[in-house]
């Protein structure tokens, strides 16, 4: 079968498409593939060239090369365009000047592997671009575009793929399996892959011919079925409503932007516009701020799923040499310093999650302490951190737990230190940490029980208050003295802010308020709201990726931790590190993401001055 690929729409749209389109100038009435661009021009590609052509029908640049796959996004004075080379199998970039009349070739991107099926932009949040690429065998790519190409992970798709095109203002990547029908992927390379299907041909679906052209709407889909009538989908939640099919004899589709977006459909008299009734589906949801991150830890020595919780540890006389702490739930406990580089491993067993405290007194002793919890053993971990931050096991500790997991820790009034573990059934153990005749202890001081699977939970030295984390329902507050009753109050629900799964947490002590840090895993971001009453929500911010330094954004975030301390440098406010769900740019082991504080305070809006 022939390929035709279809430009994808140019902007973010949210209003109705309620008027037919202008359509070519008569000189463009025989180009394979066309894109209006935003000031009336044209791109147009046939079997020969690429060609730049003025509202007015007149040829102000070409591109000679036999290219398939044309696909842009507007930019200051003209737009970025890609054009597959069908003779060198490569992706061409170009840039397009409209002021100047010119079209000037980027560099290729480097060879795939593969021959290239079909390809299609891509516009995230943050404004940078992508490009998807896919071959005839479902293998895929996501490149980063830019100063320098980046490969940004890798992608399992169906085989038969021909077609595909991106909605920028969903983040939703649509290709159309040639046997099949039309899916909806997420676009963005962060979090776990992700369909739906938009339209199934039977006995799945009400699809009767595959499809062979696609193009973007405002909230919305079209596509040219193999017969040549005009399909198209409106978004309704997570599902698509089919509209009524229109008898064209359409052989390709273009679609352009604008106060009053088109559609534009080649038939064999031409590309003509027709009038469309459209009214935009599900508007996106509200984009959050996003803040970059300014490190990222090696990977840690597993595949999949293993890195789970970070701590912080500030150096007593000199915060450059202070450590992150990161729990490899395969193999033991990590250590790492504010570059990122581990400097130390500690082979522990499985470890979920970890916390610390300092200047811990026991009598006449002071120690550094970290807590982790052992899977295997269901056991409570202690380990003592010497003043270079050098870890060392000091004890196990048993529970009463039978699916030990989440964890964290209180320096008391007192000087001593309480630990915080809970039981996947619920559960909470609350003990006091002891020490007598130079060994560690634990004595249960209380226990109280969520309805649900905790995970995350943080304990606030300062004001005794005790934080944890249902997954699917919340965030609760409750004493942390083992001398009150754990009477639990629902501090923010799941809803259109924190969504499920609850889970790291964290608290930053400004001189002015302390904030709550809350990982909302199901939407790959992060909450910030006072950590007293009345808990005042701050707002809420995702970590994108810094094409600059090569370091991608974090998702599906597990474990968390926030620290005041001026470290130093970027972190003179002090540092949030993040466990990253999915490592890309390229895909790799999972491993921990760092942001300054003051980032996510200029983000935020927030004034909680230094500590």
């Amino acid at each position: 079968m022939k390929r035709t690929f279809i430009p994808a729409a140019l902007a973010l749209l949210l209003a109705a498409l309620p008027v037919m389109a202008a359509e070519p100038p008569p000189s463009l009435r025989d180009a394979e593939e066309l894109a209006p661009l935003p000031n009336g021009a044209w791109l147009a590609l046939d079997k020969r060239a690429l060609r730049l052509v003025d509202a007015d029908g007149r040829e102000r640049a070409s591109l000679p090369l036999r290219g398939e796959g044309l696909d842009l996004r507007p930019l200051d004075g003209g737009a970025l365009a890609i054009v597959v080379d069908s003779n060198a199998e490569r992706l061409q970039p170009v840039r397009v000047d409209t002021r100047a009349g010119t079209l000037a070739a980027l560099a290729a991107l480097p060879d795939t592997g593969f021959g290239i099926e079909a390809a299609c932009l891509f516009r995230d949040a943050q404004g940078l671009d992508h490009v998807f690429l896919v071959a005839k065998d479902g293998q895929a790519q996501q490149w980063l575009l830019g100063g320098e190409y980046r490969l940004v992970r890798r992608l399992a798709l169906p085989t038969g793929v021909e077609h595909c095109r991106v909605d920028d203002a969903h983040a939703t990547l649509f290709v159309a399996e040639e046997a099949l029908g039309v899916w909806a992927y997420g676009a963005e390379a962060e979090g776990p892959p992700t369909r739906t299907p938009v339209a199934l041909r039977a006995p799945w679906g009400a699809l009767k011919d595959g499809v062979a052209a696609l193009a973007v709407l405002p909230g919305g889909l079209a596509a040219v079925d193999g017969k040549g009538a005009l399909l198209s989908w409106r978004r309704a939640g997570a599902n698509w409503q089919p509209l009524p099919a229109r008898r064209l004899r359409a052989q390709g589709l273009a679609s352009g932007a604008g106060a009053s977006a088109s559609l534009l459909v080649r038939t064999g008299k031409g590309w003509q516009a027709p009038v469309l009734g459209w009214k935009a589906g599900t508007p996106a949801a509200p984009t959050l701020p996003v803040v970059l991150p300014r490190m990222q830890t090696e990977p840690v020595a597993r595949a999949g799923d293993a890195a789970d919780d970070p701590a912080i540890w500030v150096h007593p006389t000199d915060p450059s040499r202070s450590r992150i702490l990161g729990t490899n739930k395969k193999q033991g406990l990590l250590v790492y310093d504010l570059q990122g580089r581990q400097v130390q491993l500690l082979e522990s067993g499985r470890l979920n999650n970890v916390d610390l405290r300092q200047d811990v007194r026991f009598g006449t002793e002071r120690f550094d302490l970290a807590l982790a919890t052992q899977r295997d053993e269901n056991a409570m971990v202690l380990f003592t951190i010497d003043a270079e931050g050098g870890l060392r096991e000091a004890a196990r500790l048993p529970t009463g737990l039978d699916d030990i997991y989440g964890a964290c820790v209180l320096r008391t009034p007192e000087g001593g230190m309480d630990a915080f573990v809970n039981d996947k059934d619920g559960r909470y153990e609350h003990y006091r940490i002891t020490r007598s005749a130079g060994r560690f202890g634990a004595r249960l001081a209380r226990s109280f029980r969520l309805a649900s699977q905790p995970e995350g939970c943080v304990a606030d030295d300062r004001s005794g208050l005790l934080f944890v984390g249902e997954e699917r329902r919340g965030v609760w507050v409750t004493s942390a003295r083992a001398d009150q009753p754990a009477s639990l109050k629902m501090v923010m629900p799941v809803g259109p802010l924190l969504h499920a799964d609850v889970e790291g947490m964290g608290i930053y002590h400004g001189s002015k308020r302390s904030y709550l840090v809350v990982s909302s895993q199901g939407n790959n971001s992060y909450v910030v709201l006072d950590a007293a009453a009345p808990f005042a929500v701050r707002g809420a911010f995702r970590i994108g990726m810094d094409a600059v330094k090569g370091i991608d954004g974090a998702s599906e975030t597990d474990g968390l931790e926030v620290s005041s301390a001026n470290l130093g440098g970027a972190y003179g406010r002090g540092m949030l590190v993040v466990q990253d769900g999915f490592k890309r740019l390229p895909d790799g082991a999972q491993n921990f993401k760092a942001v300054a504080w003051n980032d996510i305070a200029a983000a935020l809006g927030l004034d909680d001055g230094a500590r």
